[in-house]
């Protein structure tokens, strides 16, 4: 019999599991032989890592393996193509060599697209002809920045589109290993009024290592907000709540609201389940008491979060929070896309369904959104018309400002989850024909229009 989970609050000790510890995992909670045998092959491929916190107050083990949560966290069969997952499971049994491993791995990997939307090509900006590492610049306004130490996470969600940061692959990887040339570009770039420290997760690091990278940034008066991605709420609340320096990092976050700065966590919530906990709901109030903004987005996945009633009730969570919906995305093409995928007729129905449900504070949010290669597309709706059926899109943010908020349309298709699924209509405005002139339209795999 499974485990029961523990009332909320009895894990206080951060300890990270892996791959190595899924013996003792299956030995508390119950699983499978198949599963571990699943787990084991997967994380050969995508990372794997959860802690103890999401283990015994998120998942419900009476439910697995189609618990959400567990879907959240836990590589699953199907992840990889069969043919690859079976290939991995038979060299693991025939104990092969693990140099002939390692070599599937990276086929495998080199097969999952790991840095979508031309992320190495594109977004690395430079200075005087030098690519700065650990930072990118897509959006006129926004930069990203990687903090090196901030470039793993409490727990790994399986859909995460960052999946590449983490397998250990330098050539694969954003890290910054201090703030200086960030600060110089900055400095350069007036234009600038935002930066997103991102990874990864930045809440992995101490306050006084998150100090060290924050601070200097405050030295540049053209940066008026400083946002902070994180899924540690979820994951790891008692980062804002118990943990030694806790009670700093809010002092950090009031330093950064009393310089004048705006600061923006941006929390991803995948699941109402993440808010349900009162350690959870804690954190929350004690992040908003410092005068930080939370801003919460997430992926619509399938197996997770894939019906309306869900979203519906992660939105008025997020709301009773005092948080703020803020974005609804679709799962990017990278890593097992084919198994989180939503065709996007149905994730706009989703949406749309959802939304009707909110009061009107709660309709902040805005989805579903395709960050994709000139910028974020959402799906605004479908029209009918003498030439058929097409989906409205409208361009939210673009890497061309003078693009965004232009409508335009793609014919419609049931199948299609991604644009490079879809077909523009050629009344498109030829600057934003010309922006998505390298998506070619590609049928999903292995479905025939």
């Amino acid at each position: 019999m499974p485990a029961q989970r523990p009332t909320a609050g009895e894990v206080t000790r951060f300890r990270t599991v892996g791959p190595q510890h899924m013996d003792e995992v299956a030995a508390r909670y119950g699983m499978s032989h198949s599963a571990l045998e699943t787990v084991r092959a997967v994380s050969r491929v995508l990372p794997f890592r959860v802690n103890d916190y999401v283990l015994s107050e998120l998942i419900d083990w009476h439910r697995v393996p189609e618990d959400p949560i567990f879907q959240l966290v836990f590589p699953q069969h199907g992840m990889l193509r069969a043919e690859d997952e079976k290939l991995l499971v038979d060299l693991a049994r025939a104990r092969a060599p693990k140099r002939e491993i390692a070599a599937e791995v990276r086929r495998i990997r080199a097969g999952l697209n790991p840095h979508p939307s031309g992320q190495m090509e594109l977004n690395v900006p430079s200075l005087a002809d030098d690519a700065l590492e650990g930072i990118q610049h897509k959006y006129r306004e926004t930069v990203l920045y990687f903090p090196q130490q901030g470039q793993t996470c409490h727990s790994y969600c399986t859909y995460c589109f960052r999946w590449a940061q983490f397998i250990g692959d330098a050539d694969l990887r954003f890290a910054a290993p201090g703030p200086e040339r960030l600060v110089e570009y900055l400095r350069c770039h007036p234009a600038v009024s935002d930066v997103l420290f991102t990874g990864g997760d930045p809440m992995v690091m101490s306050t006084e290592r998150l100090r060290s990278h924050l601070e200097p940034v405050l030295s540049v008066e053209t940066v008026r907000t400083v946002r902070i991605g994180t899924k540690a709420v979820a994951y790891w609340p008692q980062r804002f709540v118990s943990d030694a320096d806790a009670d700093d990092l809010l002092r950090l976050f009031e330093q950064v609201v009393a310089s004048g700065r705006t600061l923006a966590v941006m929390a991803h919530f995948s699941h109402p389940r993440e808010l349900e906990t009162a350690t959870a709901r804690r954190a929350l109030g004690r992040v908003r008491a410092t005068g930080a903004v939370v801003y919460c987005q997430a992926p619509l996945i399938a197996h997770v979060n894939d019906d309306a009633r869900t979203w519906a009730e992660l939105w008025r969570a997020e709301l009773s929070a005092g948080a703020v919906p803020y974005y609804m995305f679709v799962e990017r093409d990278t890593g097992p896309r084919h198994y989180f995928e939503v065709p996007l007729t149905k994730g706009l129905e989703i949406f749309r369904t959802a939304y009707s449900k909110l009061p009107g504070l709660a309709r902040t949010v805005r989805g579903p959104v395709m960050s994709a290669t000139p910028g974020k597309v959402l799906v605004d709706g479908v029209e009918e018309t003498s030439e058929g059926r097409f989906f409205q899109l409208r361009m939210v943010q673009a890497r061309d400002p003078d693009l965004v908020g232009r409508p335009f349309r793609a014919r419609w298709s049931p199948t299609a989850a991604w644009m490079d699924h879809l077909e523009l209509d050629p009344s498109a405005p030829a600057d934003i024909a010309a922006a998505f002139a390298g998506t070619s339209r590609r049928p999903m795999a292995g479905v025939t229009e």
